[in-house]
């Protein structure tokens, strides 16, 4: 099993260990402290010594932050996590803010009216999040200060930094060799005049050299840092032990390696105009790039697009990742109608599909930790199991089930919800309109330009029409072996990068009554050039087409609810889920296939 099912976090241990932070934050005079979720990577995923929010407060969720003050402790997490945050904390010590609707400097100002000295780790903000933050405290007593980070100071068990091993990755899927990426974007650095580019983040630096690593969990990632130089030559700071021979034969004599401690060395002699990310690197960059006054400018990290907008090679490899994953989640589907109401587990679930995944031969990791909530648990998007809230499948619930695997051709992401038993009408109908809005962005057609705050709203418009909603974008980037995860473009009201050819990102609306249930359908999908109708008379119209190939569960459909495109598009995407999933099935899970996929 890549899963576990222990507790993460216990909210007992928060209070004393807020009261050891406050202690420290008295004795080097400040009036508080800020401790994100991110790394000095600014991965929303993290290694386990770089667990500071959780090791504080006991909230395990991908996103989020605490502000500690004197008398207050603010954690400050999104509308994923508003049902998470109150199981993991004790509210008695940390205060959860609905974030963004709750800005730092707004609530800092209401909670330090009388000013003070606020301190932050600069390895692990960015300068525009400082600056934000600054920006909004003007003209209060309150300023932030860069500090020693004192989360580091009081957890005497900290785990080490992680050594996981680095591998090549094929070129065959990559679609270009390391040398040919880093000699594009060597050729854009001299259009901008720019000597070099710092790269901090992990996914960027393995997709730029082709190389998988696997020191996040879940992630095949390497923990490193890099400068690209306008020649196209590489300087990588990462951990020797982590390359073997045949990692650094690969790299070849354009790629210098160097231990991670030489890196602040490194920027300080470097001449400048030097290129830096300012929504990803850390604040620290800045500080030693200015301490000897090299020049720099904020441009964004020049692996990001090309990175998001996929290669052919990429593309077919994850269509084939796509297919395999669809097979092993049909013969879990399969096996989860077989078995009766009250009979199995949350773990069950989870245990019985990674089990299928990994019967494929291919499985190198999950893609993220199996989310498999039934009843009250599913109005959780992001919820985890363990063995302590563990909860038994029971007649008339819904479970949300939502997982993928790593694979080397691809990482795949999907979600279907289930009916345990017979399933209530009130459900059905929400359950009807977050397929609508699914179906909808599956069809949808949309000129060149357009990003993803242009069509978040089409897939919550049936929601809305009752005063319905969810509280999550409707999708995200995916890499290709690479972070489930991915930017810049993401299906949200909050993205503004447009969308373009190759770009695969997630088509997951849902619903979530807290306390009762939760639903969410989601399929990846990659952006690609439409066809010309006939009779129309506009071209440059871009369309999704769907990676992923598993039927939706009819017993939750209200039918008379859809119009009759959607009911053509329901029942083309089941004609095709089997013809090509039938040949990877075996004879048991042909015949159920068969059945899930009949026309409504």
């Amino acid at each position: 099993m890549f899963q576990n099912f222990h507790d993460t976090a216990s909210p007992q241990q928060g209070p004393p260990r807020l009261a050891q932070l406050r202690e420290e934050m008295v004795k080097d005079g400040l009036g508080g402290f800020m401790i994100p979720r991110a790394d000095a990577h600014q991965g929303e995923y993290v290694a386990a010594c770089d667990e500071r929010l959780a090791y504080l407060t006991g909230f395990t969720g991908s996103a989020g932050f605490c502000i500690a003050l004197a008398d207050i402790a603010g954690i400050f997490i999104d509308g994923r996590y508003t049902v998470q945050v109150k199981m993991q904390v004790d509210e008695d010590h940390f205060t959860p803010v609905d974030w963004p609707e709750n800005l730092p400097a707004d609530w800092l100002r209401s909670q330090m009216p009388n000013g003070g000295v606020l301190g932050y780790d600069p390895l692990h903000y960015t300068p525009s999040q400082i600056k934000a933050i600054e920006k909004g405290l003007e003209s209060s007593a309150i300023s932030l200060k860069p500090h020693d980070n004192l989360i580091d100071r009081i957890w005497t068990d900290q785990p080490a930094p992680p050594q996981g091993k680095v591998s090549v990755y094929p070129d065959e899927f990559a679609g270009d060799s390391h040398e040919d990426k880093r000699a594009r974007l060597a050729t854009d650095l001299k259009t901008a005049g720019q000597e070099s580019a710092i790269l901090t983040l992990p996914d960027s630096i393995a997709w730029l050299l082709n190389i998988r690593g696997c020191d996040i969990p879940r992630n095949p990632v390497a923990h490193a840092f890099a400068i690209l130089h306008d020649t196209g030559h590489l300087t990588l700071f990462i951990e020797d032990a982590k390359l073997d021979d045949t990692v650094k034969t690969h790299l070849g004599a354009d790629i210098t390696i160097r231990p991670p401690h030489a890196f602040g060395p490194a920027l300080r002699s470097l001449t400048g105009p030097v290129r830096l990310d300012d929504t990803s690197a850390p604040l620290w960059i800045v500080q030693e790039l200015e301490a000897s006054e090299v020049p720099y400018a904020f441009a964004p990290d020049p692996c990001v697009l090309p990175k998001a907008c996929k290669t052919e090679a990429e593309i077919n490899a994850t269509r084939t990742a796509h297919l395999r994953d669809g097979a092993a989640v049909c013969e879990f589907l399969c096996w989860f109608d077989a078995q009766p109401p009250d009979t199995i587990s949350e773990i069950d679930v989870v245990t019985k599909i990674e089990g299928c995944r990994a019967a494929t031969g291919k499985l190198l990791d999950i893609s993220f930790d199996t989310i498999a909530g039934t009843g009250p648990h599913g109005a959780m998007s992001h919820y985890r199991v363990s063995h302590s809230s563990n909860r038994t499948l029971q007649d008339g619930e819904l479970l949300v089930l939502d997982g993928g695997g790593q694979y080397l051709d691809g990482t795949t992401d999907i979600t279907r919800t289930l009916p345990v038993g017979k399933v209530g009408d009130d459900e059905k109908q929400a359950f009807t309109r977050v397929l609508q809005g699914m179906i909808a962005i599956s069809r949808l057609r949309f000129p060149v330009g357009l990003a993803g705050r242009d069509l978040d709203a089409i897939a919550r418009y049936p929601l809305w029409l009752v005063d319905q909603d969810y509280n999550h974008g409707t999708g995200h980037g995916v890499g290709v072996h690479l972070c489930v995860h991915e930017g810049p473009q993401r299906l949200s009201k909050v993205s503004h990068v447009p969308f373009e050819p190759g770009m695969i990102v997630s088509n997951e609306p849902g619903y979530y009554r807290e306390g009762a249930f939760g639903i969410r359908i989601e399929n990846l999908v990659v952006v690609t050039a439409a066809d010309l109708l006939p009779g129309g008379d506009q071209t440059g119209k871009l369309c999704f087409e769907t990676l992923n190939f598993v039927p939706i569960d009819k017993r939750l459909i209200k039918v008379e609810m859809l119009s009759g495109p959607e009911r053509d598009w329901l029942n083309a995407y089941h004609r095709t889920c089997r013809d090509k999933i039938t040949p990877l099935l075996d004879q048991e899970t042909q015949l159920w296939l068969e059945q899930a996929t009949q026309p409504v």
